[in-house]
């Protein structure tokens, strides 16, 4: 029987890439995003991956969300917390909303989202909890305090919550990735990329979302039950933590 994997922001970027790699694996996929309806239905129409739409920031949302997902496809036994928001400023700038939206979404959503699926994974003596932080949250950046802290906290988050659970059967891990080839980073001005980011990458390159992917598929398999707790860093040798 095929296991159940949830991804969120699971539609674009490295989630999407996240998506079909686990579809590709074998696994029945659910991916859900917040609010780009387009992408949304061009990636089901092109993968026939299921989708879903919901705040991950709402807990409320979340706990509904799951139980469409649980009901349609059976109990999550992989999650994949991937959906992310940036609001870059300095922090003497910062917002009270830039800094709320960011840490809600970025790590709230841990939270959330984990809380729906860890009882029954307990129960089942069987689960997979992978987090997507970040290099700016081993390394802290300029413009990216709510960021950094965010996902420091995710990192946080999974050796506290792989301890609990390392009896049952359930391992709880997080992949800090480095400049990846996504909108995101392709937002980033062509000559500051160029000048500024490649430069510090030792193999000279951004990532690409399959590559944090196929990370997630290791982490998720059902052989990769003794790795808990740990912090997979993929940044092409720019940051070691």
């Amino acid at each position: 029987m095929a296991r159940v994997a949830l991804v969120t922001g699971g539609t674009r970027g490295i989630g999407a890439a996240i998506s079909k790699a686990l579809k590709a694996a074998g696994y029945k996929v659910a991916a859900s995003y917040a609010g780009n309806d387009t992408a949304a239905e061009k990636f089901k129409a092109e993968t026939g991956i299921a989708v879903y739409k919901w705040d991950v920031s709402n807990f409320d949302a979340c706990a509904e969300g799951v139980k469409k997902v649980e009901a349609d496809l059976g109990p999550v036994e992989v999650l994949v917390n991937n959906a992310g928001i940036t609001r870059d400023t300095a922090f003497h700038k910062m917002t009270l909303e830039q800094w709320n939206a960011v840490i809600n979404t970025n790590l709230g959503s841990l939270f959330n989202m984990t809380r729906q699926v860890i009882e029954g994974m307990r129960a089942r003596k069987f689960g997979r909890v992978i987090s997507i932080s970040s290099i700016n949250g081993q390394k802290g950046q300029f413009g990216q305090v709510n960021y950094s802290a965010a996902k420091a906290g995710d990192i946080g988050f999974t050796k506290a919550l792989a301890i609990e659970n390392a009896k049952g059967g359930i391992t709880v891990n997080a992949i800090a990735p480095g400049y990846i080839n996504t909108e995101m980073v392709q937002a980033v001005p062509k000559d500051v990329l160029e000048k500024s980011v490649i430069p510090q990458i030792p193999v000279n390159r951004l990532g690409e979302p399959e590559e944090i992917a196929r990370a997630v598929v290791f982490l998720a398999a059902d052989e990769a039950g003794f790795i808990t707790g740990s912090t997979l860093t993929i940044n092409g040798g720019q940051y070691h933590a």
